[in-house]
């Protein structure tokens, strides 16, 4: 298992690693918690439970990281949430969107818990945005970078921001294919350096694109592109790359008919994504992985994973703390209350401590 970092300092990468300024090894063990990128505009579960009582409980589940995903549009100044129950969360009523992502930070930090801000998408909806580039005629390129710089000033000074998701499963995009209206790998450079610009001290996550070279895999998981055509920052060591994992029940990718399955699946992962661990080129962060953990083949898919992720110290957060995702569920059972103990039981297994390292400049 890994250490915990116990100086005050901003995070860094050397090699496949993610450290503190003491150079000590760090990992994160996340869920996320969706909900403000959706047209509620506010994290879901808020119409029944407290919002604090629920980072209480990511923390008492031994997590250290909430991946939190917003949209372009809950980012305006006159936008407000909905569905949250004001008598179970009265210190949230009058605030717009924001000003409820603010709380829910500040409590994460007071927590001792991090977050990871992830850009879904542009518009309010559910999954990712509709072609699968970083960009749309309402939101183009230059409001998603300007959107990114507000957000590394607003929380230049927290400690529990420590780092920005560029673009959820860019699926549209190329990768080094040179085209700057979709060559991902040049808008996140572009992003990327923007944001350190004024805020040096986060960690830029990458996703990947679904296909390279006629190689296609899961929306955000494609990073083979990377050796041939790295993403290159100003600050050269807040890089990570980040990649998406899921079982049969959500697309039966080919290799799910290998006869050889699960034995077959660690070389498939190698391939994509894993090779930069293992040749020791930049971390990568399994942003989502999930499953209903129901039937045999998942039972089989996620013990596999959870193996890979021990073997190669892999940060990742899961999908999804709420429980009202469709297709995975969630690590809350559908009360919003009690635990799905028997996926908790598999991911306790790759838990990291609390990250004690606190930057605020």
């Amino acid at each position: 298992m890994l250490a915990s970092a116990t100086t005050t300092s901003c995070f860094h990468t050397s090699g496949s690693k993610i450290l503190d300024s003491s150079n000590k090894v760090v990992g994160f063990s996340g869920l996320n918690w969706f909900g403000f990128e959706t047209s509620s505009n506010a994290p879901h579960g808020l119409w029944s439970r407290n919002w604090k009582s629920m980072l209480n409980q990511i923390k008492s589940q031994g997590y250290n990281v909430i991946r939190l995903p917003f949209s372009n549009a809950m980012l305006k100044p006159d936008v407000n949430p909905s569905g949250i129950n004001y008598t179970i969360n009265p210190d949230l009523e009058g605030l717009t969107s924001l000003q409820v992502m603010d709380k829910i930070i500040a409590g994460a930090d007071a927590r001792g818990l991090k977050i990871i801000l992830d850009n879904h998408r542009s518009t309010s909806g559910g999954g990712p945005e509709s072609g699968g580039l970083w960009y749309t005629n309402e939101y183009p390129e230059s409001s998603w970078i300007a959107d990114w710089k507000r957000l590394a000033i607003r929380y230049k000074n927290n400690a529990a921001v420590i780092g920005v998701d560029l673009r959820n499963e860019p699926y549209g995009a190329c990768w080094g294919c040179g085209d700057s209206s979709k060559d991902w790998r040049l808008a996140a450079e572009k992003a990327g350096n923007a944001i350190l610009s004024v805020n040096p001290n986060l960690l830029i996550i990458v996703e990947g694109v679904s296909e390279y070279n006629g190689q296609y895999t899961w929306w955000g998981g494609n990073l083979m592109g990377a050796k041939d055509y790295p993403v290159r920052l100003d600050v050269p060591d807040r890089l990570v790359y980040s990649t998406h994992e899921y079982p049969e029940t959500i697309y039966r990718q080919p290799w799910f008919g290998d006869p050889n399955f699960p034995r077959n699946l660690p070389a498939i992962w190698d391939k994509y994504w894993g090779y930069l661990i293992k040749e020791n080129i930049a971390p990568v962060l399994i942003g989502e992985f999930g499953t209903r953990y129901e039937s045999v083949r998942d039972r089989q898919w996620l013990q596999a994973f959870r193996s890979y992720i021990q073997q190669n110290e892999l940060s990742w957060s899961f999908w999804s703390l709420n429980p009202n995702s469709g297709d995975t569920g969630g690590l809350l059972l559908d009360n919003w209350i009690g635990v799905n103990q028997l996926k908790q039981d598999v991911l306790k297994q790759i838990q990291y401590p609390l990250i004690k390292s606190r930057c605020t400049n």
